[in-house]
């Protein structure tokens, strides 16, 4: 039976997304294999693996990262230090009672933060 579910998801450079992933975003690096890195916080753990010829703006990867509580405070801290909000993912209340914003990491990856309501 499965027990967790953990995204593996591609780097293009290990500097650039281990400083929007632990810096950025408060995950820890837990492991570091060279071309793979296993990160967690908390209540998630992702897995990242070397693809230098990752274009991207090319990039069909995305994964939805649920938010307790602050999702405001967040999509402001994350504004304030200078990461795009996704053209198509400012901070608003969606259909299915969730309030959500969308940003991309250095890779390309769609990260989109939920919070219910």
């Amino acid at each position: 039976m499965i027990s967790k579910v953990v995204p593996k998801l591609p780097y293009i450079n290990k500097f650039a997304t281990l400083q929007f992933y632990v810096q950025q975003l408060g995950f820890t690096l837990r492991s570091d294999y060279g071309e793979y890195l296993i990160l967690d916080s908390p209540a998630a753990e992702l897995h990242f693996f070397a693809y230098p010829n990752l274009v991207p703006s090319k990039s069909d990867f995305m994964i939805y990262l649920r938010v307790q509580k602050g999702i405001e405070e967040l999509y402001l801290k994350l504004q304030k230090a200078g990461i795009a909000i996704h053209p198509h993912g400012q901070l608003e209340t969606k259909s299915w009672r969730q309030r959500e914003f969308a940003v991309t990491d250095p890779n390309g990856t769609l990260l989109t933060f939920g919070q219910a309501i």
